[in-house]
């Protein structure tokens, strides 16, 4: 039986993961417009592409029939994620942003990634009780 607390989800802009996916999209944004104009076709895009990955492919599974098809894009979103990761990780390394940025984005994407699989096990849970 559902507790009055708990919040009923609709759609994807219900989920947290989501809005914070949203925000990890903007900061990365943000990130990449100083890097410098020869990255602009190479890191700078490829960064931006993976970020935008992550809420869209919540998106998508959110608009599948089954929950299977749901966590196969949820997965997506987790290998996006890790694309990022190492992205981010690249751009330190070229001195493209300092230390604190790197593990800032790092924890960032720490936390949407526990929220993914939290999700994900929340879900697989909910099938295997039915």
């Amino acid at each position: 039986m559902k507790n009055d607390n708990e919040e009923k989800i609709r759609s994807h802009k219900d989920l947290e993961v989501w809005k914070k996916s949203r925000e990890l999209v903007k900061l990365i944004y943000k990130m990449t417009q100083n890097f410098p104009k020869q990255e602009l076709y190479g890191l700078v895009s490829q960064i931006r592409r993976a970020s935008v990955s992550v809420p869209t492919n919540i998106a998508e599974g959110f608009g599948r029939r089954h929950s299977r098809e749901l966590i196969h894009f949820l997965y997506y979103s987790q290998g996006s994620l890790s694309e990022i990761e190492t992205l981010v990780t690249l751009s330190y390394d070229l001195d493209y942003i300092d230390i604190t940025t790197d593990e800032d984005f790092q924890g960032k994407i720490r936390t949407i990634r526990v929220m993914l699989s939290r999700l994900i096990q929340s879900i697989e849970k909910k099938d295997n009780n039915q």
